[in-house]
């Protein structure tokens, strides 16, 4: 891509930053997962309540490729990494039917309000069993889920998150929405990552910018998932953003182009770009950055008719 230079060291990460496509058995489409929201199996119960059923299956056996040339083996729930999106209303019932295919214990534990036997930390889920976890999604809100059986670090880094978002009853304004979940992978077993991505494969929006229409609200979920680093962030070049920590806000916390996270922290950010072109976003430590997490949004007038912002829904909202 003709965006300047941008060089890392090492053989690994040379093929990372090398702009090559991704094959069939990738972790996860980044393109597709971006705009993609699971908002279940829609019905209404007798007492007028929106019930929103979910399946999600867990699985540890499969070895896909993280970036060009590299396979690791993922756990994975629904075959991704991150796992998909899940979203509904405030005031929802949710049901989430989760099934274990792995060879090893898993479960769900979901951030947010909901009863003690639905927290997903007491019981675990063996090889070939299933459990049902039913809650109302009580606050609006940004949440992550994750698996939560020990070693709780290697469960989670080998891919077991994805994000739960809940809407205020009253909708936020309309926004091109992203999710972009800030992960890593430690490839080598030495609990230090050796690739850092937004959602999960590295330099892949270097090379594929994504595109946003000039003028536009862009809205993103942003989450920070990653272990064996004790914080993250996410910089934006060019312009600045409300920020709206947790998203359990309609006001912003303030407006700014930098936030750092710590583990399982998550925000809401929504910005405007009123100049065409492509910026650059990133963690803003060097490190990460250097290996793989670092992207770009390409600004496009609204005249320009090939802008790909289309959103993939699963369910009803």
């Amino acid at each position: 891509m003709g965006y300047g230079a941008y060089e890392t060291t090492g053989d690994i990460l040379d093929t990372a930053n090398s702009g090559s496509t991704l094959s069939n058995d990738a972790v996860v489409d980044p393109v597709k997962y971006l705009r993609s929201f699971n908002y279940g199996r829609v019905s209404t119960l007798p007492d007028g309540t929106t019930l929103r059923e979910f399946t999600l299956v867990a699985d540890d056996r499969q070895t896909k490729e993280i970036t060009p040339g590299v396979q690791y083996n993922v756990w994975t729930f629904n075959g991704t990494v991150p796992g998909p999106t899940l979203r509904a209303t405030e005031g929802d019932l949710m049901r989430i039917i989760f099934i274990n295919n792995g060879t090893m214990a898993h479960n769900i534990h979901t951030h947010g309000i909901h009863k003690a036997e639905m927290d997903g930390v007491f019981e675990t889920v063996n090889p070939g069993g299933r459990f049902v976890y039913e809650f109302y999604a009580e606050h609006f809100g940004v949440y992550p889920y994750h698996c939560h059986v020990q070693p709780l670090e290697s469960h989670i880094s080998h891919g077991l998150h994805g994000v739960y978002i809940v809407d205020p009853k009253t909708p936020r304004p309309p926004a091109d929405e992203m999710v972009m979940i800030m992960n890593g992978f430690d490839t080598d077993f030495d609990t230090e990552n050796n690739f850092y991505a937004v959602n999960s494969i590295p330099f892949y929006y270097m090379h594929h910018p994504i595109e946003i229409e000039k003028g536009k609200l862009v809205r993103i979920y942003l989450v920070n998932m990653l272990e064996f680093d004790q914080i993250n962030s996410f910089h934006l070049h060019g312009n600045l953003y409300n920020l709206y920590p947790t998203g359990t806000s309609l006001v912003p916390n303030e407006l700014t182009d930098m936030v750092t996270m710590s583990q399982g922290e998550r925000a809401i950010l929504e910005f405007t770009y009123n100049y065409t072109g492509v910026y650059m976003f990133h963690a803003h430590k060097t490190e990460f950055a250097e290996k793989g997490w670092t992207g770009l949004f390409n600004v496009k007038d609204s005249s320009e008719n090939d802008i790909k912002t289309a959103t993939a829904s699963f369910g009803e909202k």
